[in-house]
């Protein structure tokens, strides 16, 4: 091989990296995520992946995070089924709903042998 054969190799080379460039640079831009709304860093995420629990090797348990509720999926090989819906996570339902303390007058009228 002589010296014209190594310069053209590299200017295919360079070509085809080119290309591959070319399209992914148009895919971005055009691509099927186009025009998505996109994750900025300092904005609050709305939708996560809280826990993936393996069945078999088919199936598995994933719960989804949305809006602060909670969504049981079982995804399998083309049946994918939601379990339940509307799970309110243990730290925000303790926080939703505080257990009503009773007021000092409730206290004063039980009797002493009343409750604990």
């Amino acid at each position: 091989m002589d010296g014209d054969s190594y310069i053209r190799f590299v200017a295919a080379l360079v070509f085809v990296l080119a290309l591959i460039g070319l399209f992914g640079f148009l895919l971005r831009r055009f691509g099927p995520n186009a025009g998505l709304p996109v994750q900025r860093r300092g904005a609050a995420r709305r939708l996560g992946l809280v826990e993936v629990l393996p069945l078999d090797a088919r199936r598995r348990l994933v719960l989804v995070k949305r809006d602060g509720v909670e969504h049981l999926l079982l995804l399998g090989m083309g049946d994918d089924r939601v379990v339940e819906t509307g799970i309110i996570p243990p730290a925000v339902a303790e926080t939703a709903a505080p257990a009503p303390t009773p007021s000092f007058l409730s206290l004063l009228k039980r009797g002493p042998g009343e409750g604990a």
